[in-house]
């Protein structure tokens, strides 16, 4: 029966790791965790247990482990010397919890990564300006309108239209190619 209750808390504790780092439940304490669910344990020997937890589901997290590398890196765990190593019951543990919010932790690893607000779509065209009846043009050549889709993830849209000359659209491509080749130069130098 204390094995099942062991479990149980280290379930509890690993989903509330989950829900205070990735899901942003600011409820979810430190303190709350130890007192719901470790209320006999000591203070120093959760705080280690806490940090020892929070460290593995991190570096679970942030390489993405899928089941094969999962389970490596739990039995180099288990079979580590000292008390710095996991026991079986708690790489189960862990192992049923990457299975089940693998998805969730990386959706919210990516929405923390993600800058707002984001580019939802863009639509251009090429207008050609022709003179009135009398011949005027206020205008000569082509014009180069772009309309930009802005959002913020649970919001509406926004829109912004822009209009470039010729002159414009070059000095855009101009930057764009400069972009591309910090860029380039910095992926070839590693």
């Amino acid at each position: 029966m204390a094995d099942v209750e062991a479990t149980k808390s280290l379930n509890g504790l690993l989903n509330g790791l989950a829900q205070m780092v990735y899901y942003n439940k600011s409820e979810i304490t430190e303190d709350l965790l130890k007192n719901e669910l470790y209320p006999e344990m000591a203070q120093e020997e959760f705080k280690a247990l806490y940090e020892k937890m929070k460290g593995l589901v991190k570096s679970i997290a942030t390489a993405d482990m899928d089941h094969a590398q999962l389970e490596a890196f739990l039995t180099a765990q288990t079979k580590r010397q000292g008390g710095s190593g996991l026991s079986a019951e708690q790489a189960a543990a862990l192992s049923r919890f990457w299975k089940s919010q693998r998805v969730r932790v990386r959706e919210s690893l990516l929405a923390q990564c993600r800058w707002e607000p984001t580019l939802r779509g863009l639509s251009w065209r090429v207008d050609l300006l022709t003179g009135d009846s009398s011949g005027n043009a206020d205008h000569r050549g082509p014009v180069a309108l772009m309309e930009l889709e802005l959002g913020r993830s649970g919001q509406d849209s926004e829109f912004v239209c822009l209009e470039f000359d010729e002159t414009k659209v070059n000095q855009v491509l101009k930057k764009m190619a400069d972009i591309q080749e910090s860029i380039d130069r910095i992926v070839h130098s590693t």
